[in-house]
């Protein structure tokens, strides 16, 4: 579909755009919405989300490192000063852990959080685990059946990164599918145009995590081991200032963003691959290519479309003047697509002069579990064509309905061979 059929309406006098994010022809391919977009307005207001957005490379990676900019506002200024409510009471729970977390916060807060979280996610730290990774792709590579077809998102994707997080943590992998259920109904709650069932759903949700994660706590406080939990309660008993609160909800983000992300990391990478053309041997022939292949599936198809932020003051971005406690929202789909940092953007090339993409964000909120994204994705994608050669679609997949956070429902596919 044409992508002037996508967006509804566009006013470049006023910087306007009507586009519905819920709308299949939008998330089944947003790139084409965005191109039409930037070439009239790299800034525009967005009305369905009711915020500024912006769509270059260069202006997005700005704002995510300047420091007028931040992830919380209430620091700084009253809900009447910022013109925010104080949320429903129906969703109050969901609130009350998801603004604990590091995400959420900025210095000095932020600061203490992801201090102590980080001590797991260093590089040297996350390249212990290549083993343990590499043999679980196997193993799951192993259960497929002799020739297909597989549902790629359920039987690999999904728990690749959902037993390492586990592990990492200390929590029972065999919770695994609780914990993905779990998180796909907390996040729905950053979709736009949710509904009443859906936040019912996610605060249930975060009622039955927050459960779950206080038993496991509490296990670990008489029986600690070498996992996170453990050392993020040995901080808290050394005087790291580290609440129960923020013990738990630090916990729940870590779970959800430790594989809602990643998962879709691989099956998109996957998807792009094999669409491409390109030979999968050649793209995985050496560390440096299977590298490169990563980045660039990261780049041309990132699981995550959109972040806000909230001008810490009156400030202007672009030509655009932003009050204080007013929200922006910065496009990291259209982004690491801007023709002005990448030749041929719409084209996967993964040997294509290499810049750095903008899909962990940038800043002091740069994604604290990217190291161990990209082991995941350099592990998962050598193991799956390496042993499945004759690797290819047996449907046409597509993407959920949450735009922003952009994944496929399904990924099925055959392979000609034995899974030698």
């Amino acid at each position: 579909m044409p992508a002037m059929d996508i967006v509804a309406a566009i006013e470049p006098a006023a910087r306007r755009v009507a586009l519905d994010p819920t709308d299949p022809a939008f998330y089944q391919d947003p790139y084409a919405a965005y191109e039409t977009i930037r070439r009239e307005m790299p800034v525009f207001y967005w009305e369905q989300l009711g915020l500024w957005c912006l769509t270059g490379y260069e202006t997005v990676n700005a704002v995510f490192r300047d420091k007028r900019f931040g992830r919380e506002i209430l620091h700084v200024a009253s809900r009447e000063e910022a013109g925010i409510a104080e949320p429903p009471e129906h969703v109050r729970d969901f609130h009350q852990i998801d603004d604990l977390t590091m995400l959420a916060r900025e210095p000095p807060v932020h600061t203490r959080l992801r201090t102590l979280v980080n001590r797991a996610f260093v590089s040297r730290q996350i390249e212990k685990l290549r083993p343990r990774i590499e043999a679980l792709a196997n193993q799951l590579i192993d259960r497929f059946p002799a020739a297909g077809p597989v549902d790629l998102i359920e039987a690999y994707c999904t728990p690749i990164p959902v037993t390492v997080i586990a592990e990492l943590l200390g929590v029972p992998v065999e919770e695994g599918p609780r914990l993905v259920d779990w998180s796909h109904r907390m996040v729905a709650m950053y979709t736009p145009g949710r509904t009443r069932a859906v936040e019912d759903s996610a605060v249930a949700a975060t009622h039955e995590f927050v459960g779950f994660l206080k038993e496991y706590v509490a296990v670990r406080r008489r029986e600690p081991k070498d996992d996170l939990i453990s050392h993020l309660i040995a901080a808290e008993a050394a005087g790291d200032r580290l609440s129960e609160g923020e013990l738990i909800a630090g916990c729940i983000q870590l779970l959800n963003a430790g594989h809602e992300a990643t998962v879709h990391s691989i099956g998109n990478a996957v998807k792009a691959i094999l669409e491409s053309g390109r030979d999968p041997a050649w793209l995985l022939q050496s560390e440096k290519t299977v590298e490169a292949t990563v980045e660039e599936a990261l780049r041309f198809d990132p699981p995550l479309h959109f972040f806000d932020r909230y001008a810490l003051t009156d400030v202007e971005v672009e030509g655009l003047k932003l009050r204080k406690g007013q929200k922006i929202g910065l496009l990291l789909g259209a982004a690491n697509r801007d023709p002005a940092r990448y030749e041929q953007a719409g084209l996967f090339d993964p040997a294509r002069r290499f810049f750095p993409h903008i899909s962990f964000g940038a800043g002091i909120h740069f994604c604290i579990g990217a190291p161990l994204a990209r082991l995941e994705m350099q592990v998962a994608l050598p193991a799956l064509f390496k042993r499945l050669p004759g690797l290819h679609l047996a449907a046409s997949p597509r993407y959920r309905n949450t735009w922003h956070f952009h994944g496929l429902e399904a990924l099925p596919v055959e392979y000609g061979r034995s899974r030698a």
